[in-house]
């Protein structure tokens, strides 16, 4: 597997070696033994989470501020921009973001650990984004940063769409940066 570190050097890029032939392709899309090496700590993953959604939705940007989740995620079917905010005060890079094109052709995995907010753009007529957490979903404990918040500016690649993106009425709603609630 070949890692790369992002502009946040904690987000890493992660890409499995893939066999393909003929008949198709072969990838391990997680290995703990591999995974622990590349983060440099033994990570402890508790659920897997599948989500579907059409062109134009945008989910995020998501994090909890208690029972924080660190995420691997990937797409097997289609193409996302996906998104990680730094969200911890003590950060040298807090309020920083990176954003990474997953696709079910370039097999791509994003580590985002614990202390960052998340969210994607789906690109494609349809995605399907799985996700590996470190921790439970808590609803109690679930914020969110308002996607188009000007002091973060994310470059989200709207001009792909023909609309305004698709958000949850959660999503509309999120705060922008100064009333977000923050790691330490």
């Amino acid at each position: 597997m070949k890692v790369e570190r992002t502009a946040l050097p904690e987000v890493l890029v992660i890409e499995p070696k893939v066999f393909g032939d003929p008949r198709g392709f072969f990838q391990e899309s997680w290995n703990k033994a591999r995974f622990d090496a590349a983060v440099g700590t033994q990570v402890e993953f508790v659920q897997d989470n599948h989500s579907r959604s059409g062109r134009g939705v945008l989910r995020g940007l998501h994090y909890q501020v208690q029972q924080a989740q660190g995420k691997l995620v990937r797409v097997v079917c289609g193409r996302v921009f996906d998104v990680a905010v730094d969200m911890r005060r003590s950060s040298p890079r807090c309020g920083q973001w990176v954003g990474v094109e997953l696709s079910a052709e370039n097999h791509r995995q994003l580590w985002i650990p614990a202390g960052f907010a998340h969210g994607y753009l789906t690109l494609s007529e349809t995605a399907d984004f799985l996700y590996k957490a470190t921790d439970y979903y808590a609803p109690q404990h679930e914020r969110a940063l308002a996607w188009n918040d000007g002091r973060v500016g994310i470059a989200w690649p709207l001009q792909e769409l023909d609309t305004p993106p698709v958000l949850s009425a959660k999503d509309a709603a999120a705060p922008q940066w100064d009333r977000c609630e923050f790691f330490a």
